[in-house]
């Protein structure tokens, strides 16, 4: 599948997405993190590979069976939205 989502960039072994997220100011970063981590919880799904700093955010998921697909199209997707809502669509 070819067509991720906005931002979201495929690669590597395991096979996994990857994106980078930008934000204005700290607070903004964490409420992003937060929201995460409550959308992980939901799904029962977690990130491989979150790393962060002061106004960024890397997410990596990798695939749930030998290749990426409907699934971790539809994650990453959902965090795109959660990005929106967090500090950078208010």
């Amino acid at each position: 599948m070819a067509d991720w989502p906005e931002g979201w960039q495929a690669g590597g072994r395991p096979p996994a997405l990857f994106r980078r997220f930008e934000f204005a100011a700290y607070a903004d970063t964490r409420a992003f993190l937060d929201a995460l981590a409550a959308l992980a919880e939901e799904l029962q799904r977690h990130p491989q590979n979150i790393n962060f700093g002061t106004t960024y955010v890397n997410v990596t998921l990798e695939a749930a069976g030998a290749e990426l697909g409907e699934a971790e199209r539809m994650y990453a997707a959902r965090i795109n939205a959660l990005y929106l809502r967090t500090g950078r669509g208010g």
